[in-house]
């Protein structure tokens, strides 16, 4: 997927260049604990790394042999390095490179996804704030309820992406680790302290315990956490998408100078952007899927967590990326209709003031049977059209017993609804999110 929302530093992480740069590194490492340690002659490391050259065409052609792709790198090594080779990889077995190195890829590609996420987190604060007083109508099971704000709708968006950024500062946590305990992990062939040594080196943790692997709980909840931000980016486009139909179009997709909605109609502006999200939303689900799949392996391990991991490890990480920096780019740019907002918040003619009605009567010491009765029974005649629903309960006996004219009609006004915005904003906000006559106020 190559457009102006992928970034080449993503795509870089994955390949194959970079791999191979790492896996050196954790071997270099290793090289310099054991010359710590004094089982290797000093100044090994210095000299295999001055030498060493990789080259990705003689890997590929080696594996194409050994059907093996850490030994197929390794005598990669031989001809640049020379006798010095026998140095490498001593005590170690190809998970502890794989893995010690894979953490490291995971890392990166974690922190250019925060950064994207700082990002989106900044615009739908900057927007709610915006939009905070902007009234239209609140909808369940898509169907007209009471009056909310789009701010509100931005802030509840602002919140729940401030929470990923807390699980994924957490996953990126769980997977910064390495290990270089050997075959089965015992560290039969070298003690902890070189893989101390290494794993601090890459700016990982030492893994506590583990086989010959890194447990893959590691790596579900990492795809888990990237699968959640997918599906909280769909719910996001999801509503701009039922937004923008024409029937609603309270909101609606920026649509450029030259842009074509259809091959065959040519007034069409349709939610692409939103769209594509809400599909690519649906492979990082997947891909957490086949990450919780890959936790239950044969004994100490077998190899089959690996051909998925080498698909879905790139594929999610460069696939968020992406996703962030179209769903930024699309709520940046969102063109929002205020006037059509309210135009379907009138729409019902006031039936979405019901229970505001409703509980007035109750307030009035009317029963609350009789009342719902009374609101419901002029509601259902106000859905056939014709009469107002404001209209229709001026005239009701029951509700007039209680209610005096102007009582009536203060049930009406949607500031009663927002009256707590403020207060809700703060507590998402903080003091940012106070309203601008209170930062007036404050400053006077």
């Amino acid at each position: 997927m190559i457009d102006r929302y992928t970034r080449p530093q993503m795509s870089a992480i994955w390949d194959l260049q970079h791999k191979y740069e790492i896996w050196l590194e954790v071997e270099l490492q290793a090289c310099a604990a054991f010359e710590r340690g004094g089982q290797i002659p000093r100044g090994t490391s210095a000299r295999i790394r001055k030498k060493a050259k990789i080259d990705v065409a003689r890997i590929a052609d080696i594996e194409k042999v050994t059907k093996h792709d850490v030994i197929a790198f390794l005598e990669s090594l031989m001809d640049s390095v020379g006798p010095e080779h026998r140095f490498l990889h001593m005590g170690l077995t190809s998970s502890d490179i794989v893995d010690t190195s894979l953490a490291v890829q995971m890392t990166e590609a974690l922190d250019l996804i925060l950064e994207d996420l700082d990002e989106l987190i900044a615009v739908l604060k900057k927007r709610a704030i915006e939009h905070r007083h902007t009234v239209m109508v609140g909808r369940s099971h898509g169907i007209h309820g009471e009056p909310v704000s789009f701010g509100f709708k931005l802030a509840i968006w602002y919140e729940e992406a401030c929470r990923h950024r807390t699980r994924l500062e957490a996953a990126r946590k769980d997977i910064a680790v390495g290990k270089l305990s050997g075959a089965m992990g015992t560290f039969a062939h070298q003690g902890p302290e070189i893989e101390e040594y290494v794993c601090a080196k890459m700016g990982l943790a030492s893994d506590p315990v583990s086989n010959q692997i890194v447990q893959r709980d590691r790596h579900a909840a990492y795809a888990s956490a990237l699968a959640l931000l997918a599906a909280t980016i769909e719910k996001i486009a999801t509503e701009i998408r039922h937004l923008q139909r024409t029937e609603v179009l309270e909101a609606e997709e920026y649509f450029s100078v030259g842009q074509k909605g259809s091959s065959a109609m040519p007034h069409k502006r349709n939610p692409i952007a939103s769209e594509n999200l809400c599909g690519l939303a649906r492979l990082v689900r997947g891909n957490s899927l086949a990450a919780l799949e890959n936790v239950a392996l044969w004994h100490e391990r077998d190899i089959s967590h690996s051909s998925v991991e080498r698909v879905i490890m790139p594929d999610s990480t460069i696939l968020v990326d992406y996703m962030l920096a179209r769903v930024t780019d699309l709520v940046k740019n969102l063109i929002v209709y205020p006037e059509r907002m309210q135009r379907n918040l009138d729409l019902t003619g006031g039936l979405v003031y019901s229970q505001r009605l409703l509980l007035a009567l109750i307030d009035k010491g009317a029963q609350r049977k009789e009342s719902y009765e009374a609101v419901q029974r002029n509601a259902m005649t106000a859905w056939k059209g014709g009469v107002g629903f404001q209209e229709l309960v001026g005239r009701d006996p029951f509700i007039t017993t209680h209610l005096k004219p102007h009582e009536i009609t203060a049930c009406f006004d949607p500031a009663y609804y927002l009256r707590h915005l403020d207060q809700v904003f703060r507590r998402v906000f903080g003091s940012s999110g106070a309203s601008s006559a209170k930062r007036r106020r404050s400053r006077a």
